[in-house]
């Protein structure tokens, strides 16, 4: 049976995607070259140009996909049972453990920012991170176990020393984390 014009173009867009999100994340963004890219996923570089324009819109596309995977799990492990803070330390945990793995880390945190530059970088990571996260210190506040304080400000802090932990991605950062989520706790 014959494949459909959209369906071709589907399967050619998922092996360029697979390929950006293998060698981006071993390599690097300055480490591929758009001839790699298109190697890696079995095509010439020009039916690569035929569906990203440049080697930056690839990588976007494998940002969105890993950024997106990322928020996923911190939203699956802070909706566990619990009071608001376990489940906020859940999801922060679950944010250093997936960042841990070497692709998310490197497009994400790494390459992230200086690829897309820092405002484009910095409203995903507000979407996917910072507005949850801000959310749930809201809803613990309310419920009278941590102190009332702008959850911006709060939230901005907490991911700022989260994402600086899980670029270091060493194992005894978790218990570091849990630490300071526990100073969070009214007394």
């Amino acid at each position: 049976m014959r494949r459909s014009q959209e369906e071709r173009r589907e399967a050619t867009t998922e092996a360029l995607l697979a390929a950006g999100r293998r060698l981006f994340g071993a390599r690097g963004y300055a480490g591929v070259s758009s001839a790699a890219l298109a190697a890696g996923a079995g095509l010439t570089t020009g039916a690569m140009y035929h569906h990203f324009e440049a080697k930056a819109a690839l990588f976007w596309a494998v940002f969105e996909g890993v950024e997106a995977e990322l928020a996923a799990a911190v939203r699956h492990a802070a909706a566990s049972p619990g009071a608001p803070l376990v489940r906020l330390e859940h999801g922060a945990l679950a944010f250093l453990e997936a960042a841990r793995e070497p692709p998310v880390r490197r497009i994400v945190l790494i390459d992230g920012p200086s690829v897309l530059g820092w405002e484009r970088w910095r409203l995903m990571d507000e979407k996917h991170h910072l507005r949850p996260l801000k959310a749930q210190l809201i809803v613990a506040m309310r419920a009278g176990l941590v102190e009332r304080r702008d959850p911006n400000a709060l939230a901005r802090l907490l991911m700022g020393a989260l994402t600086e932990a899980a670029l270091d991605g060493g194992l005894e950062i978790e218990d570091s984390a849990r630490w300071l989520i526990s100073r969070l706790r009214r007394t």
